[in-house]
Parts: C-alpha cells; structure tokens; sequence
C-alpha cells in the first residue's frame, strides 16, 4: 500500500555535508523503506540529488548490520539515483564492514551528528584549591582573542563553483548562479540573486541563517536540515527572504 511521504517517521535522516556531500544517517534498518525514500528524493529534485555522492552512516543503530544487508542497501541506493562513497566512521565493526563493501570511512561527517546529538559529559568536580596568596598588584586581564571577520565576495559565484566561509559569516554583494554553491559556518547574507545552493552552519551551528534579497534557490540548509526548491512555497519565489532553524525544522518567512 503506497504511504503519503509525510505520514510515517522516516528511516533515513539526510543531511547535507559541509561541502555538499549528503550523509544519510540510517535510523531504521529497513531496506526497501531506505531505498523508496531516497527514489523519491531524486525524483523530486533530480539535478540535485541525481548521481549525488552519498555517505552512509550506521550510527544511529544499536549494531552494525551483516555485510549482505548492507550490500544490499548499498545496491539498492545506487538503483535509486544516487552513488553511496564512504561509509560514516564509526565502531571497528563498522570499519571491517567498510573493508568488506570496498568502501572508505570519512570521519568529519559522523562528528556534526555526535556533536548535536550527544549529551554533554558532566564536569568533574575540582578539588578545592589552597587560597592563593596575596599579590603585590593585579595583573591586566589579557586581551579578548578577535573573532575571524566575515568574508565578502564581491563577485558572482558562477555555475559549478563553490565558496566556503570557514569559522564565519559569508556575505555575497552579487549573484549566486544555478548549479553554484555557497557553504559558510555561520549564516550567509545574499544581496543578489540565489539561484543555486546554500548552507549555512555547516559545522552544526543551529542559530545560523540565510538571508537573500531575491530568492530562487535550488537548495537551502541550516546545520544539515534543508529544503529543495519544490519544498518551497511559490509566494516566497523571487521575494526577499530569511530562513533559519525552529525545533529542527526549517522556517522560511518573507522580510518585511
């Protein structure tokens, strides 16, 4: 019986990678399930996700899965348009299962998760320390370290380059073209046209946002979560527009 894409709990959670490599973080090991998700995905957005390369994180299962359930999902996600590359690091049952597949393991991805998913250890309570002793005078707390300067790029990001704003904010005076890409790890102001792709938190930061003063964009994402053009509604389509992350779905409004 066909399921209505938003009534079930998805078994695969995808998100966009830092340089634009897509992570699908498996939550449920259902194959079929897996596969049928991501055949609509490249059916709703094929210039995006058509021959995207993809990592495969199994993460987010109590255990690793045999070698043949994993083959099979990986031939099966080949089958739906996209080309799995690496499998996400993980435990050494998950590198030997890498060696079996004849896959590479790629570390940064699985970190972005960890770093928002995990609770944070509690800090070890310090022994009490001695008072110290009196000084003489005190000395001048030393200078707050800057924080990096945002980056500006003055001229048009063309079809099939990408720009990335490491450590801070991106802002564009000009266009974005389609088939472009600008990643930043903080948010990223447009004052052009976006017509082609951007993330903005790439490293996990939640309270990044984009702002765009023409928006036409094939793809927007926070910290991983993103929206594809068909996602989007058509008022919002040539407007100028913010976008940023509420409970882990992402909001688009018109600026005022």
């Amino acid at each position: 019986m066909a399921v209505a894409a938003n009534d079930y709990e998805q078994a695969g959670e995808l998100k966009i990678g830092q340089v634009g490599i897509a992570n699908l973080r498996i939550r449920t090991l259902d194959v079929d399930q897996l596969v049928r998700e991501m055949r609509e995905r490249v059916q709703r957005a094929p210039k995006l996700f058509g021959r995207a390369a993809v990592i495969v994180d199994f993460g987010g299962l109590a255990r690793t899965p045999d070698e043949a359930t994993a083959r099979a999902l990986i031939d099966g996600l080949r089958e739906a348009g996209v080309l799995p590359v690496a499998l996400a690091y993980g435990t050494r049952d998950n590198d030997a299962l890498a060696e079996q597949l004849g896959l590479p393991v790629l570390a940064k991805f699985r970190a972005q998760y960890e770093h928002a998913d995990a609770a944070p250890a509690p800090a070890p309570r310090a022994a009490p320390e001695p008072a110290p002793a009196p000084r003489a005078a005190a000395r001048t707390p030393p200078a707050e370290k800057p924080r990096a300067p945002g980056r500006i790029q003055k001229t048009p990001v063309r079809s099939g380059q990408q720009l990335y704003a490491e450590g801070c904010d991106l802002t564009v005076l000009s266009t974005v073209g389609a088939g472009a890409e600008v990643i930043s790890d903080g948010s990223i102001h447009i004052y052009g046209t976006l017509r082609g792709r951007a993330l903005a938190g790439a490293q996990g930061n939640a309270e990044a946002r984009i702002f765009c003063r023409d928006f036409h964009a094939e793809l927007v994402a926070i910290a991983g979560h993103y929206k594809v053009l068909d996602d989007i509604p058509e008022k919002l389509r040539g407007k100028a527009v913010q976008i940023w992350l509420e409970n882990d779905q992402l909001k688009l409004a018109a600026l005022e």
